[in-house]
């Protein structure tokens, strides 16, 4: 298995440079479904899901299926899951699947060839884990990955409010359940230029919490999925102030403040638009 000649950190470093820091959510909500039109079923969400691709493309450094969302039609979901990332695949995005799994061994090592592996049908460029079963049990994701020349989001510090509870609470040693995380994604970046593959998933509604959590976002060396924007609470002045330092390998999420707007794909591409500009603010 021979990896592509760029890597994953590389390609979304280079798309955040071309297109700006926006990764839009293809998040097919019933509610959105209706809204827009499109009916609930595998070609309405396999619609949906090219129509935020035809305004992203150009416009914004990535996308981001949310699988539960099609998963919940069953097969005709997944089918159209397949084909949403087809049609980014052709459209130049990079795509990040929101699927945040986390399991020990084979059952890991399944859920890895699922996503990430070079013929698997739900084949993404990265994909989201959660660590919480320990950063160790994560390894044949993270193999595959680095074997495939993938990349891999893992959950840090949440946009959620609960997520401290479990992020910021210390182990025996006084070291956060984040800062083990992100020192366990430091040691696989280790080395890769310009930053490595394996990034955190950070809110950009969490203030303080990195330093709370003696969290080190320069020094992990990976990229950074950033939720929380817009609808969730977060604007401009806290993406620069949570991500200080860092900004140049984060990606920022929206998905409802964008969405919102559709189906006409000229007005989510403004929205889309608006969002890089501001940002670049």
């Amino acid at each position: 298995m021979t990896p592509p000649a760029i890597r994953f950190g590389a390609r979304l470093t280079r798309a955040i440079t071309q297109f700006g820091p926006v990764c839009v959510g293809i998040d097919p909500h019933p509610s959105l479904l209706e809204a827009w039109g499109f009916e609930d079923d595998g070609p309405g969400l396999e619609r949906f899901g090219r129509t935020v691709i035809e305004a992203a493309a150009g416009n914004a450094a990535a996308v981001k299926p949310q699988a539960a969302l099609f998963e919940r039609r069953g097969i005709a979901g997944i089918a159209a899951l397949a084909g949403v990332l087809r049609s980014a695949k052709q459209a130049g995005l990079l795509t990040i699947l929101d699927v945040k799994r986390g399991d020990i061994g084979s059952t890991m090592a399944a859920y890895a060839q699922a996503y990430l592996s070079d013929d698997a049908d739900l084949a993404a460029d990265a994909v989201t884990l959660s660590p919480y079963l320990g950063f160790a049990s994560l390894a044949p994701a993270l193999d595959l990955a680095e074997a495939t020349g993938r990349g891999v989001f893992v959950l840090a510090l949440t946009s959620n409010p609960s997520g401290p509870a479990v992020q910021h609470a210390r182990d025996v040693t006084g070291r956060s359940v984040a800062s083990a995380i992100a020192q366990g994604a430091a040691e696989r970046n280790r080395g890769v230029q310009p930053i490595g593959d394996v990034g955190l998933v950070v809110g950009a509604t969490v203030g303080d919490g990195a330093k709370q959590a003696d969290v080190d976002l320069i020094g992990f060396g990976g990229p950074i999925l950033a939720p929380g924007f817009g609808a969730q609470g977060a604007g401009v002045a806290e993406v620069h102030r949570v991500f200080a330092g860092a900004i140049d390998h984060t990606v920022v999420t929206s998905s409802r403040d964008i969405l919102r707007t559709g189906p006409k794909v000229a007005n989510l591409t403004d929205a889309i638009v608006d969002m890089r500009e501001q940002l670049a603010t």
